[in-house]
């Protein structure tokens, strides 16, 4: 009876933590309707007045919301769109266009998106238009046979705003701000971005046609604040279905941001960046090692997380090369020192390597010029080299001049791990000696 027992408190623990996984990966995947907003309190306020007197008042408009990536203009936008879509007389008579700067690539493919979210494929029938003048002039047509009274309010939301800027003569941005000036058909256009410069980019017929409404998000927070999002983020909500684990998980999340190792590590990972989205990676890898056996986080399996998220990429390869590509490594990391990194080329870089190998009498090294410059091209494929751009390309492969894109710490620190590294090649790479 016993043992039964055992088992199905095993099965309760299995499934509790299957549901903190699920809600807290959720949550720091912004999957979760129910998130919080963090600082952006009175852009929110704007933005929702806004769009309700689009979508109850019947008046037109547009706006951009700006902020670096990560700030939450997506989150906003979406936080404000579920509450509109509380109000009865907005949720059945709104209608939304969603497009993206990275997927609508021109004009006609962003025209073709509009009329298949507004279902208007219906109305155009077997008819064929020519072009996209055809097209967009019965999109328009439709558009302003409206009214504000009694035409469905229209929100065009264009992600990635400051690529539209780039299409030919910007002509869908011009018609969408011309509607929305317009007293016909309720229209009011979002754009998203994190251009700075945005209205610059605009031609003036567009820019004059624009409201001039713009919600910033700069991340103002302080380090404080950021404690708080810290916890809240990793706080369970009180109808978690597994009540008495509630409290010691709450309580377990209170001791770790008290911890100081932990608000050490916060802090550096604040000042690197105040972007949400890298909090949310940090805790989504320390979350991964939430167990049945290992039921609560702790400040080594954050600052594990933090060992990942800080992990050189570059230095990654380094330690997937070969060993012949790991002396030419080092032989560039000596013509840099002694050059003071002047660029460098094939050649200098074989003679540099064969002085290595002259040096240490090892035939194991000895390879035929054509596989030594394989693995240079190899490097080079990896884009751990790269060509000096704004120079003729008409020169042989062994006199094109190349940098090297890795500093000494990240080849240093490479060879530490690099797995049976041989010791005459650790002690070339730590020798000030160049050997020119």
């Amino acid at each position: 009876m016993s043992k039964r027992k055992s088992k199905e408190t095993s099965s309760v623990n299995g499934e509790c933590i299957s549901q903190v996984q699920r809600i807290l990966r959720e949550r720091f995947c912004h999957q979760c309707p129910n998130g919080k907003l963090f600082g952006v309190q009175l852009q929110y306020k704007h933005l929702l007045e806004l769009l309700k007197r689009t979508t109850i008042h019947g008046e037109s408009n547009s706006a951009l919301i700006i902020g670096p990536r990560g700030s939450g203009k997506t989150t906003l936008l979406n936080h404000v769109l579920k509450e509109l879509m509380e109000i009865k007389q907005v949720r059945e008579n709104l209608l939304q266009v969603h497009l993206n700067g990275l997927l609508q690539t021109n004009d006609k493919i962003a025209l073709k998106e509009i009329t298949r979210q507004l279902q208007m494929e219906n109305v155009v029938g077997d008819k064929v238009f020519g072009s996209f003048a055809e097209n967009l002039a019965f999109l328009l047509d439709a558009l302003k046979k409206g009214d504000r009274d009694s035409s469905c309010p229209v929100l065009f939301i264009l992600d990635e705003f400051d690529l539209f800027v780039h299409h030919k003569n910007q002509t869908l941005l011009y018609n969408l701000f011309d509607i929305s000036q317009s007293a016909q058909t309720p229209v009011t256009v979002i754009g998203l971005t994190c251009r700075q410069d945005i209205l610059e980019l605009l031609e003036k017929r567009v820019k004059s046609r624009f409201s001039h409404r713009q919600i910033y998000l700069m991340n103002s927070f302080d380090f404080k604040q950021y404690l708080r999002i810290f916890k809240e983020q990793l706080y369970l909500p009180a109808e978690f279905l597994y009540k008495p684990f509630i409290q010691k998980w709450n309580k377990n999340v209170q001791s770790l941001s008290e911890d100081r190792t932990v608000q050490d590590l916060l802090q550096n990972h604040f000042h690197c960046s105040k972007d949400l989205r890298s909090l949310h990676m940090l805790l989504m890898l320390a979350l991964s090692s939430i167990t049945v056996s290992h039921p609560f986080m702790t400040g080594s399996d954050l600052l594990e997380a933090s060992r990942l998220c800080r992990m050189d990429s570059k230095a990654n390869i380094v330690h997937g090369l070969s060993v012949l590509e790991i002396c030419l490594i080092i032989a560039m990391k000596h013509l840099n020192d002694v050059y003071e990194g002047e660029p460098f080329n094939f050649q200098m870089v074989y003679n540099e390597f064969q002085k290595f190998i002259q040096r240490k009498a090892h035939s194991m090294y000895n390879f035929e010029k054509p596989v030594v410059m394989k693995a240079f091209e190899h490097l080079l494929q990896l884009e751990l080299i790269k060509p000096i751009e704004g120079l003729p390309v008409r020169a042989q492969r062994e006199y094109l001049l190349m940098k090297l894109l890795l500093d000494n710490n990240q080849i240093m620190d490479a060879l530490q791990v690099y797995p049976n590294c041989p010791t005459d090649v650790k002690q070339w790479a730590t020798s000030s000696l160049s050997w020119l």
